[in-house]
C-alpha cells in the first residue's frame, strides 16, 4: 500500500466550532498516525469530513470519493467515520481497497441519525479488500460502539477483531496520549 485516508468521526456543532479545539481531522490521534504513515512512505491524508456535527453521507461519500482510494490505499475510520466506510464499501462492490482499519466503528444501530446507516451489509464485504477489515473495540467503551461491533460480528464474516481494555472511545480525554503504536501496528501488519 502506498497511501492511506484517515476519516474522523461527529463532533458536536459546540466542539466543532471551539476556537481553541482541534479540528476533527486534526484531534487524537490522526496527526500522529499521518505522520508515523508518512514516514514511512504512504501519501496519508485526513481529509475534513463535510459537517460533522450533522453528517450528509452523500456529502461525506463526495469527498472520500474525491481522494479515488484504490487496492494500493489504506482506510482507517474512527467511530463515525468507521461505520461510514462500511457503508461506502457495501454500496460500491465494485470498489477494491488494500486494508480498512475500523477504530470503535459506530452504525447507529439505535437509529439517532436519519438517514446516514440506512444501508445494508455485505457479509462478504471484506472480500472487497487485499488485506482484510480489522475492527478495533474497548471493553470500558459507550453501548452504542458495543451494540455496532456485535452487529458486524452478526452481519459479517472474516473481519478480524482486536480488543483493548480500557481504551475508552480511543480519544485523547481516554488515552491521554496522541499516540497509537498499537494502531499503527495493525495498519501495517498484513
Amino acid at each position: 500500500m502506498n497511501r492511506a485516508v484517515i476519516i474522523h468521526g461527529i463532533f458536536s456543532k459546540k466542539e466543532y466550532f471551539e476556537r481553541a479545539a482541534d479540528s476533527p481531522s486534526n484531534s487524537h490521534w490522526f496527526p500522529w498516525l499521518q505522520q508515523q504513515l508518512l514516514r514511512r512512505g504512504l501519501l496519508a491524508q485526513t481529509p475534513e469530513m463535510p459537517s460533522p456535527y450533522e453528517p450528509d453521507y452523500d456529502k461525506w461519500k463526495k469527498e472520500l470519493d474525491r481522494l479515488s482510494p484504490d487496492n494500493n490505499t489504506l482506510l482507517v475510520g474512527h467511530s463515525c467515520g468507521g461505520g461510514f466506510l462500511i457503508r461506502w464499501l457495501c454500496e460500491n462492490p465494485e470498489i477494491n481497497v488494500g486494508k480498512v482499519v475500523l477504530v470503535a466503528p459506530w452504525l447507529d444501530v439505535e437509529k439517532r441519525l436519519e438517514n446516514f446507516f440506512d444501508f445494508n451489509i455485505n457479509k462478504n464485504i471484506d472480500r472487497q479488500t487485499k488485506f482484510g477489515i480489522k475492527v478495533i473495540y474497548s471493553n470500558n467503551d459507550m453501548p452504542e460502539i458495543k451494540s455496532s461491533v456485535d452487529k458486524l460480528r452478526k452481519e459479517t464474516t472474516s473481519l478480524i477483531y482486536y480488543e483493548f481494555d480500557n481504551f475508552g472511545h480511543f480519544t485523547f480525554n481516554d488515552m491521554k496520549t496522541h499516540e497509537f503504536p498499537e494502531l499503527m501496528k495493525i495498519c501495517l501488519g498484513d
